[in-house]
């Protein structure tokens, strides 16, 4: 099969360390090619955001680095993905060892049936910490990382449930940092919040990006422009066009990119 060459996706790694290195990466569900010769760097401490039209493999692509995507019986992938120069395809790489540093945050706000203590404390238990005083730094700390202690701090044995969907997001977001990850997956994290919602999670990632790498899923093009450091544009399986954000947005190298972020299509 020959596939159409793909524009800029070539980094300068000098001053920057890369995180996920993906190359020549192929994904079928059953028959269909869902994603093709897929070649991406993503770099550390960074925001990475990956728009196209639906159905065009974005959230895959996310949920093949933390290798989600294999509960699909049908997925057949050939290529490969290092993280921190570790293939995670490699037999002796658990998915558990991989989703302990690549957390994800999900489209619709996905809280556990528990207190807004309990979801925090959840991940840090299952590895093995019972110590109370460090379970409540561990919660603290992480309800401040997503900016909403001070929303919740009287109430943590408040069922989570309780909160609006843009509190419930960022306590997803606390949960995800609960466990110390390295990188953080966002696919569409703010498409079911209201426009108020919305700014204080793309303020929380400006933050959160001085200690995680960050790959964001996002139909929204003005959130995309807004917050990530560079964009990659997929189409029907493929990258077109990865560059810094500012160049995708203003002076991108292929008419498909432009008629994307320009409304044409999608």
């Amino acid at each position: 099969m020959v596939y159409a060459k793909q524009k800029r996706t070539v980094q300068d790694s000098s001053s920057t360390n890369i995180v996920y290195d993906t190359k020549d990466l192929n994904l079928w569900y059953g028959a269909h090619h869902a994603l093709k010769n897929i070649n991406l760097q993503i770099n550390e401490n960074e925001v990475t955001a990956i728009i196209g039209p639906s159905g065009c493999g974005k959230s895959t692509y996310i949920k093949t680095l933390n290798r989600m995507v294999e509960l699909v019986s049908t997925v057949k992938i050939s290529g490969e993905i290092t993280y921190r120069n570790r293939s995670i395809f490699k037999a002796d790489y658990t998915v558990e060892e991989l989703r302990t540093k690549v957390g994800m945050v999900f489209q619709k706000p996905n809280p556990f049936p528990k207190s807004i203590y309990d979801n925090i404390a959840y991940g840090p238990r299952i590895h093995g910490i019972r110590n109370k005083k460090i379970l409540d730094e561990i919660v603290e700390n992480s309800l401040r990382g997503a900016a909403i202690w001070d929303e919740v701090k009287d109430r943590l044995n408040a069922n989570a449930y309780s909160l609006s969907g843009g509190q419930q997001q960022r306590i997803c977001i606390a949960r995800c940092l609960a466990i110390e990850p390295d990188v953080i997956l966002m696919d569409e994290p703010t498409s079911a919040l209201d426009p108020i919602s919305t700014l204080k999670v793309e303020e929380l990632m400006a933050e959160l990006k001085k200690d995680y790498s960050i790959i964001i899923v996002t139909h929204n093009m003005q959130q995309a422009a807004r917050i990530s450091d560079k964009t990659a544009f997929f189409l029907n399986g493929e990258i077109i066009e990865f560059d810094q954000t500012n160049v995708i947005f203003s002076t991108p190298e292929d008419k498909r990119t432009e008629d994307y972020i320009s409304g044409r299509f999608g």
